[in-house]
């Protein structure tokens, strides 16, 4: 191999579950574990450059082709979209988008047209018109469980992981909207160009996380 690779990596959690899978793959990671102030960080043992970034940025590096590789979750990838190729499931960073209302309201039960708080408006908006619903979708940056607590909202549509916060704001999910985890994602272009060296790393990364199902 002498193509050097550009990965980039969703920061915080999925950046320290994406590093303990490279150090599984037989990669040193130190660079990356050690950052100081550079912004791209080249493994020693590896032709692999990481990049960490934040999730809607993997997407837009991986896009337009600055970076071969991305690591990010299947919820940015929902909401954002793009020209890419999505290849393996890695199976960490695993929660759900879930629906959910005031505990005993009956969203279903009413013909008006319900008002859904989400920082996903587009994940909001495809599971709705799959049901042939019409609702007005409000776009929330911060706490999106005060919604439906401030009467804003009918419902909410959030990732959910243990349902612990919902529950402590008398909210409950009613649904399921889609399942989450971390996924690999390769440029267009790059899995033309460089088929071989991204072959090479695939197969590592399937190896590893076979090994551990």
């Amino acid at each position: 191999m002498s193509e050097r690779l550009r990965i980039a990596l969703t920061k915080g959690r999925l950046q320290e579950k994406s590093v303990k899978l490279f150090e599984a793959m037989g990669l040193d990671c130190a660079p990356v574990r050690n950052p100081g102030r550079r912004l791209i960080h080249a493994l020693p043992n590896y032709p692999l450059d990481v990049v960490l970034a934040k999730a809607p940025d993997v997407i837009t590096y991986v896009e337009h082709g600055v970076c071969d590789l991305g690591v990010v979750g299947k919820d940015t990838i929902l909401e954002k979209g793009g020209a890419f190729y999505e290849v393996l499931d890695l199976g960490f960073g695993r929660c759900r988008f879930a629906l959910a209302v005031k505990k005993g309201s009956d969203f279903y039960g009413t013909y008006k047209t319900r008002r859904i708080a989400s920082k996903y408006p587009n994940v909001t908006r495809a599971f709705f018109e799959k049901k042939g619903m019409d609702v007005d979708i409000i776009k929330i940056e911060g706490s999106v469980e005060l919604a439906p607590i401030l009467d804003l909202a009918d419902g909410i549509v959030d990732i959910v992981e243990t349902g612990a916060t919902l529950k402590e704001n008398g909210l409950e999910p009613i649904e399921d909207v889609a399942q989450v985890s971390a996924r690999l994602i390769v440029n267009t272009a790059s899995m033309k160009l460089y088929k071989n060296e991204i072959t090479d790393f695939l197969s590592r990364a399937e190896r590893e996380l076979g090994g551990n199902a």
